[in-house]
């Protein structure tokens, strides 16, 4: 099956100001993201979604591929289905949506969204890692409850699984999840998606992922390993993914 990576990337993120253009390792933080994807070499194709010509011009520098897009699309799925639209991109059959601030996605949390996708078990494919019972208590931090075939049951920014009964700590936390924001989809789901109407659990939480599970969509939930640095949001994790990039580099110059 053809894969196409579609990494959307809109320049106007509100907490860190011009984050797509925001250096890491002294390269634009999008240029970064689309490197590690295509460095992963599990999508056929790669391709940043951007409203903005800036963006696209760095990763047109870099020898990549950038589509600019509508400005008014509510979330980065609108923007990723815009993309795949378009004719030089129907030969594919799987779409996998990388967020644009992930510039250490996992190549097992791809691996594993697409092969739910691809091997017909899910419409949508996600990951999620185990994670410390710490993530509870961050609303920046998704979490995700699954069934026992690894089915979503339900995303949120609150503590979930919620702990009635201390006696029960011990199991609560093996059943720490937390999402990561990425997503593989056949053409016909991603369409459905964004065709439904914004659903009232997606404004409260503002989990866009809730939109189509609310409908009964099913997003198969691939386990992946945790995280040590995820999405950049803020200036503080601007400053962490720096000094990752720099530790990670200097080990690897070393060795």
């Amino acid at each position: 099956m053809t894969v196409l990576a579609i990494i959307p990337a809109r320049r106007g993120a509100t907490r860190l100001h011009d984050k797509p253009l925001r250096l890491l390792g002294g390269v634009p933080l999008i240029v970064r993201v689309w490197q590690r994807v295509l460095s992963l070499g599990i999508a056929d194709r790669v391709v940043v979604a951007t409203d903005d010509i800036a963006v696209q011009d760095v990763i047109r520098a870099a020898g990549g591929l950038a589509v600019l897009t509508r400005a008014d699309h509510p979330s980065g799925t609108d923007r990723v289905a815009e993309v795949a639209r378009h004719a030089e991109f129907a030969d594919a059959s799987v779409v996998l949506n990388v967020q644009g601030d992930e510039p250490f996605v996992d190549a097992d949390a791809i691996r594993g969204a697409v092969a739910l996708v691809a091997g017909g078990r899910a419409s949508i494919g996600t990951a999620a890692a185990q994670a410390s019972p710490a993530v509870l208590s961050s609303p920046d931090c998704v979490k995700v409850v699954c069934d026992d075939t690894g089915r979503a049951l339900y995303f949120s920014r609150a503590p979930i699984p919620y702990l009635r009964d201390r006696a029960d700590e011990a199991v609560q936390h093996t059943l720490v999840r937390q999402h990561l924001g990425l997503y593989a989809y056949t053409r016909e789901a991603l369409e459905s998606w964004v065709r439904l109407p914004v659903h009232p659990l997606e404004l409260v939480e503002r989990l866009e992922q809730l939109r189509p599970l609310a409908a009964g969509v099913t997003i198969g939930v691939a386990m992946a390993r945790p995280v040590a640095i995820g999405g950049i949001d803020t200036e503080a994790d601007l400053v962490r993914a720096n000094v990752h990039w720099n530790t990670i580099h200097t080990v690897r110059s070393s060795a």
